[in-house]
Formats: C-alpha cells, structure tokens, sequence
C-alpha cells in the first residue's frame, strides 16, 4: 500500500512537470506573436534620440524591461500575470527597432536577421531537447551562470562609456554562450520541478531566447554584414 502511495506521488509530480512544460511551451509560441508586431513596429519609429543620448536611451530602456519584469513577476500567480507578460514582450519587441534598423541598412541585412532568427530557433531547440530527453539535472550550473550573468551587465554598463569594438564582440560572444548554457539550466529547472509556475518558466525562457537573437545578430553583423 506505502509501495502503491510512492508511486502515485511520484506519478502525480511528473504530470505536473510534463504540464509545466507544456504550458511553458505554449506560452513561448505565443509571445512571439506580440514580439513580431513589437518589432514591425519598432522598425518605423525614429529612435534617433537614441543615438543622440546612447547611455541615458541604454538606461531608460533597462528600466523599463525591469519594471514590466517585476510586474510579471508580481502578477504570477493571476491571469493579469499572462496580460502583463504578452505586454513585456510586445515592448521587448519595439525596443529590436535600433538593431533591426542598423541590420536593414546592410545590404544583406534581411538574411542576417533571418540567420539570426534560425541560429537562435536551432539552439534553443537544440539545447531544450538535451534537457528533456536526458532528464540531467542541469541547476549545478545556477550558481556560475548568475555570477556571469553579473559580469556580463557589468562589462555591457562599462562599455557603453569606452565604446571599443572589440570589447562588444567579445561581449556578445560571451552572452551567446551564456544565454545558451541558461535554455539548459531553465529547462531543466522544469523538467525537475524546480520552477512551476508556467508565466515565469516563459519568462526566463524568453529573456535566454531574446538575449541570444539580439547577440547572434550583433556577431553576424559584425562579421558579415555588407554595406551597401
């Protein structure tokens, strides 16, 4: 009977894993309808201040992300928690306008944004199926991914006043490794129930997938981007 009591426990707490995970996935597919329009948006509107202003337009934009991050955050547990992070993701999607800008100003700007988009695809897919279907437990990784995660904000707020090229490359090389070392410790802090709340499981899983579009496109521009 205690054998058969295990069991069910142990039963119960996979499904609700398998539908965190579900949810999660859904959600994600779906925040990217927001994030598209965002974008398209984002593409028309004159961010010329930003270029005026690059270190005030940098800080105004961080604060904005954290304020609708704490939002959702606070919202979590209602349905306002899903309005709140449809919302985020619609402004993460105006705020792509200045890169995509610069990329569509390369003559192949078009097809960098499509490489970046496909490469970001492949490794979240990638990376969450290793998660998964391995069942390692990945949260070993906690710990050293918030400590560069730390440094990497630190190393992007100084270069924003040093302004080196080499700096930013090596900036966004480090963010695309790091953001796709976290698709690995976020799903798997899922799949071992260690996160079970679906709106902040998308959340997270969002910011790794945006980060390293963002970061794929910087190095993709830098390195064969073409001037028209």
């Amino acid at each position: 009977m205690q054998y058969q009591n295990v069991t069910t426990t142990i039963g119960s707490a996979v499904n609700e894993q398998n539908k965190v995970l579900r949810n999660t996935y859904m959600m994600l597919a779906l925040t990217m309808i927001p994030t598209v329009i965002g974008a398209f948006i984002g593409t028309s509107i004159n961010f010329s201040f930003m270029a005026e202003h690059p270190i005030i337009a940098s800080l105004a934009m961080f604060g904005v992300m954290m304020g609708m991050l704490f939002a959702v955050a606070a919202l979590r547990n209602s349905v306002w928690g899903v309005v709140a992070l449809l919302g985020f993701t619609f402004v993460a999607g105006v705020l792509l306008g200045p890169i995509l800008q610069v990329a569509l100003h390369l003559s192949n700007g078009a097809q960098l944004i499509g490489m970046a988009a496909g490469g970001t695809g492949l490794i979240f897919f990638s990376l969450a199926t290793i998660a998964t279907v391995t069942k390692k437990d990945f949260s070993f990784m906690g710990k050293f991914l918030f400590i560069g995660l730390i440094l990497l904000i630190v190393a992007s707020l100084a270069n924003m006043f040093f302004q080196i090229p080499a700096l930013s490359l090596t900036i966004s090389a480090i963010a695309v490794m790091l953001f796709s070392a976290y698709i690995l410790y976020d799903v798997s802090q899922i799949v071992h129930g260690g996160e079970t709340n679906y709106v902040m499981a998308t959340l997270s899983l969002y910011m790794n997938i945006y980060n390293l579009f963002i970061n794929l496109l910087q190095l993709l521009m830098a390195f064969t981007g073409e001037r028209e």
